[in-house]
């Protein structure tokens, strides 16, 4: 089982070799016109935005956060700032 702190203190190549090794792509979403992946892996969710969009060139930025719960509470959080309460 994958903890939030070693990975999240491993380098960004092992953080994305896990993921593509051990991990679920979920899917993706557009982001401030943008194509984020989103994996699963173990009781982690992990977004990763990587250059020019593909994921097989280096990534950009890499948001982990435990649990689905907090998946759940970021997204609602960051639907909430693109399209307002409905």
């Amino acid at each position: 089982m994958f903890s939030k702190l070693f990975f999240k203190h491993s380098s960004q190549q092992k953080q994305i070799d896990q993921l593509k090794k051990k991990g679920i792509l979920l899917g993706t979403r557009n982001k401030s016109e943008r194509k984020v992946y989103i994996y699963m892996l173990s009781s982690l969710f992990v977004e990763v935005m990587f250059r020019n969009d593909n994921a097989d060139q280096a990534p950009e930025k890499i948001q982990v956060l435990s649990g689905l719960k907090n998946l759940n509470e970021y997204l609602e959080k960051e639907f909430k700032a693109n399209f307002g309460t409905i």
